[in-house]
Order: structure tokens, then sequence, then C-alpha cells
């Protein structure tokens, strides 16, 4: 087993809340079965490569298709994250239904996947928004039993990799322009510790393109990333060069972890679904990265 990634022992059982919202895609988008989704997600998590000297790790940025389709490459980013110790973690996620509100959130306690509860970070998402409000004239939306998938997928990776329960400020982003991702990037690194939390960003890259296309656009934007150049990352689509369906929220978290002295991104994986289907005729991007400031 790679040495990304190493664990002990099953993590089933969170602590149990009461108002937690109820997962609309276990046993569709990823298993439902706690037994059998512990051990996908592990050999998942397995796939990762050895950890790189010198990294402290700030962020990731990972896919959101189901398992699947896209898990093995978010598994190499998320088996990096072995040992790693975050008592919060933020997901900032596109939201890929209708809404007025350009950011929601969750208005539950908790969320829930078949490995147990993550419960919700309510003080750090209260700061969150001050803070937001004090920058911008963005509103953040608590709304309840939403269907978004692109945030709820990732859990399961966190609640295996990490060695310890942890609690999540979650993000939904409507609106993704560039004065809504800086915001969101200035207000989260602005509100939550320096030292402990963990950001992740969570997109798919181009839909439905040849492979051959679809490869080349997504290499380009992979670069914009590895060049941690967010803004570079919001205008790729209007050029003509990339496509990613939560690029506001990869720029905020890339702006988030700059602020918070991240200067450097790794890519650490990249396929397309034809990999996995083997139609090449319209294919989905996946990336993988690690965002990271360099150890002194």
């Amino acid at each position: 087993m790679p040495a990304c990634y190493n664990f002990s022992a099953p993590r089933l059982a969170y602590n149990k809340v009461k108002d937690v919202r109820p997962s609309p895609i276990a046993g569709t988008w990823y298993p439902g079965d706690p037994e059998v989704l512990a051990g996908s997600v592990d050999q998942m998590l397995a796939l990762a490569g050895p950890p790189q000297a010198g990294e402290n790790i700030i962020g990731i940025i990972v896919p959101h298709a189901g398992h699947r389709y896209s898990g093995h490459v978010a598994g190499r980013a998320f088996g990096c994250l072995a040992g790693s110790r975050h008592g919060l973690v933020v997901i900032v996620a596109p939201f890929h239904g209708r809404h007025d509100s350009p950011i929601l959130t969750t208005s539950h306690a908790a969320y829930q996947t078949p490995l147990g509860e993550v419960p919700v970070d309510t003080e750090a998402l209260a700061r969150f928004e001050d803070r937001l409000s004090t920058i911008s004239d963005l509103r953040v939306t608590r709304v309840a039993r939403d269907g978004e998938h692109s945030l709820e997928i990732e859990l399961p990776f966190l609640q295996r990799a990490l060695p310890q329960p942890f609690r999540l400020l979650p993000l939904m982003l409507r609106d993704q322009s560039r004065a809504a991702a800086e915001a969101v990037g200035r207000a989260l690194a602005d509100s939550v510790p320096p030292d402990s939390p963990l950001l992740i960003a969570s997109s798919d890259l181009s839909h439905y393109r040849p492979t051959s296309e679809a490869r080349r656009l997504d290499q380009m934007l992979l670069h914009r990333i590895e060049s941690f150049d967010p803004a570079g990352v919001l205008s790729a689509e209007e050029e003509g060069l990339g496509y990613a369906c939560g690029k506001g929220a990869i720029a905020a978290v890339l702006w988030a972890a700059q602020r918070m002295g991240a200067t450097k991104a790794r890519i650490v994986h990249y396929a397309d679904s034809g990999d996995i289907t083997g139609d090449r005729s319209a294919v989905v991007g996946y990336g993988a990265a690690v965002i990271y400031r360099p150890r002194p």
C-alpha cells in the first residue's frame, strides 16, 4: 500500500445529532452499505502516491462525479491527508440547482452518510457569514434537504481518510463570478483559524466533449491551477481554453489558501469518464490537486 495512506481500524461511528440532512445520493452515487462503502473508499485512498517532502497541505481540489467514475481520481488527493489532523473542514462546491441566493449552505446540524454523521460547525459558519457581509453585499441562505451531490460526495473520503472526527463548513456557490469567488475566499481566510482548517474545492472539468478535445482543454485548466492562478481559472471558459463546473469554488479556495500562506499547487491525477465507460465520444474530465505551503 502506498505510504501516502495508512489506516488502522474502521471508523464508522460519528456522534449522533438530532437535525440531520438525510443523504439523497447514498446507494446511487456511492454505495449505500457502510461496510461496502468503507472498503471501496479505502481502495481509492490507497491509490495515492507517496507523500511529498516539505508539503504542508492547506487544501485539495477534487472531482464530484459518482465514485465509480471519479472516485479513483479524488482518492489520490484525499489519500495524501493520511495522518493530518483537521478539526474544521471547509468544502466549497457549485450548486447545480436553481435558487435565488448566490451562496447556499445547509440548515441542518449535520450531514448523514452510511459511515455516520458529519456535524456542521455552526460557529465557524456564523463567523464566515459575518465576515462575508462585512466585505461584500453577498448573503448566505440556509436550505433544508437540498439535493446537491457535489458537496456530499466528498464526505465518505474524509470520514475514512482523517484520523479523527471533524466539523464541516459547507458552502455551495450558485454565483461563481470573480467578485463572489474573491469575497468567499477572503471571508474564509479571515474567519477560520489559520493553523487547522482543510479547504476543499469540488469541481469536475470539461463536459461531454471527445476525449482528445477534453484532455487538451483540461490540461490548460489544470495548468492554471498548478500556476496558482485563480483569476485564470475563472477566465478560461470565456477564453475557450477550459471549463470547470466549480470554477468559482476552485478560485475561492485558491484565494483563501493564498491568504493563509499557501504558494503551491500540485496536480496528483487526471482522468476522464471514458476510462471507465469506454465511450470516448463525450466524456467528463476529472482532476485532483493538493494546495500547500512549503514547510520551513
